[in-house]
């Protein structure tokens, strides 16, 4: 698959230590990078991460060690780790070498290419920005996102994320003709089965790559396998012209691959345990997702956040490279409040009037005003009652409310769990509504009818069903 040398380099095995592999090389050392095999059926691959000398080099393993021994044969396949790419890979299921995981034959139209790519040039770079519109009100109003930007989904666990992803895929396939490549790093087996389901039941599958690392897989394969998802989608961009929708869960995952590594290695850590090379390594990985002359590649990115606390340096170095920032709250959540995302706390670096135009900005800074006044009172209202304060504040926090409900949305993904069919808002639509409960149309509405519904027209709708009945 990797292709072996005609005049075969081979190796010794000098020591084992978990994942981390030594071989002496008497002939000529391969450069680092370079993709070992060994093991009596050449199972075990080692990827080559320093020289430590002109004879020995340092390398680590992408599968488990079991069986390997000092003095073991290794041989150096003369080309780095490969990923498999082309039309024949779309509606598969691939591991970290790029063999077929979905029960299925190996793909037959395909072709290998490195995993190690430099990122597009600054001559190729698009300097437009356009808005790339999602169907889900509270992102397209309050974090519109840049076609072939970098969006991080912040939040700790089991507040939302994967379930986003998914409802992001089936908008990406269904309104905008793209290819989606789903990377799972270091995420559970269960997940990648359901995805698949889901996926194939949303009839997706048909433009849709999925690449996993699992939890149970060595550190190595867990961190080589963002690189493999990435190298398909440049194909689709370079090759195919095609924008690509490229969903990373959980990129946390990547960086505590880097820091188990590290470890392994035996490289002093810095602060909080993490690896001194974590901003490097992640330069590495998101320089490469860009927007360039031929297509898009956009990325959202799962971000778990170790204990909610946003100031862990895996949190901060991936805020630095992406242009919004769209935080899951536990406490949004707990209320209901599906997508459970922090309207204060998420931004984008599209908010402008320069890029989003006059009207949608007033908008949205007027839902941000309005909602951090009511965060401000509910201290108030929790000491003292609702009635304690002026008529300009209740004003304020029944516009809050009903903002809040507004925002709220039935995803497709979710059917089946929430009995509430899901909807694709348009962004003139989602406007709209916001723009009408500003003026406070909807004062005399009861919250529940604002509660879960697409357009705006639903909740007249609601409440003249209600009247009549």
């Amino acid at each position: 698959m990797e292709g072996k040398n005609s005049s075969l380099n081979l190796g010794k095995v000098i020591s084992v230590r978990g994942s981390i592999v030594d071989v002496l090389f008497e002939r000529h050392l391969p450069p680092v990078y370079t993709l070992l095999r060994a093991g009596k059926k050449s199972q075990i691959a080692i990827e080559v991460l320093t020289q430590l000398d002109a004879r020995r080099l340092r390398g680590i393993a992408l599968t488990p060690t079991e069986g390997l021994a000092r003095g073991m044969e290794v041989e150096d396949t003369g080309g780095p780790l490969k990923a498999p790419v082309g039309r024949g890979i779309l509606s598969r299921i691939f591991d970290v070498f790029g063999n077929a995981i979905d029960d299925k034959e190996q793909p037959y139209d395909i072709r290998w290419r490195s995993i190690h790519q430099a990122p597009p040039p600054l001559v190729r770079r698009s300097t437009v920005s356009e808005i790339f519109e999602t169907g889900i009100k509270v992102i397209d109003v309050l974090v519109p996102l840049e076609r072939g930007s970098k969006t991080g989904l912040f939040g700790g666990a089991g507040v939302g994320k994967t379930v986003l992803l998914t409802e992001m895929i089936h908008n990406m396939v269904k309104h905008h003709q793209g290819v989606s490549i789903f990377c799972g790093i270091g995420e559970r087996s269960r997940e990648g089965e359901e995805l698949y389901r889901d996926m194939k039941a949303a009839g997706v599958l048909p433009n849709m790559v999925m690449v996993f690392g699992q939890m149970n897989e060595p550190p190595g394969a867990r961190f080589r396998v963002g690189h493999a998802a990435l190298t398909m989608a440049e194909y689709f961009r370079d090759s195919e012209h095609r924008d690509v929708l490229l969903l990373i869960d959980n990129i946390f995952r990547f960086i505590q691959a880097g820091s188990e590594v590290s470890g392994l290695m035996g490289q002093m850590p810095s602060r909080l345990g993490y690896q001194p090379t974590l901003g490097t390594e992640l330069s590495e990985l998101e320089e490469r997702i860009s927007n360039t002359d031929a297509g898009a590649i956009m990325s959202i990115q799962a971000v778990y956040v170790p204990a909610d606390d946003f100031t862990d340096p895996a949190a901060v170095h991936t805020f630095s490279h992406l242009s919004a920032s769209i935080v899951l709250s536990r406490k949004r959540a707990s209320e209901g409040l599906y997508p459970a995302i922090d309207p204060l706390q998420s931004n984008s670096k599209m908010s402008t009037p320069g890029i989003i135009g006059e009207r949608h900005y007033r908008i949205s800074q007027g839902i941000r005003q309005t909602l951090a006044q009511y965060a401000e009172l509910k201290d108030i209202i929790s000491m003292l009652g609702l009635e304690q304060l002026s008529q300009e504040d209740r004003n304020v926090v029944t516009r809050a409310r009903r903002l809040e409900r507004f925002l709220t949305q039935p995803f497709f993904t979710t059917e089946q769990f929430t009995g509430y069919k899901g909807k694709f808002v348009a962004l003139s639509d989602a406007l709209d509504g916001c723009e009408r409960i500003l003026h406070d149309e909807f004062k005399e509405y009861a919250e529940g009818d604002l509660y879960m519904i697409g357009t705006i027209d639903e909740a007249v709708a609601k409440k003249s069903s209600r009247d009549k009945s």
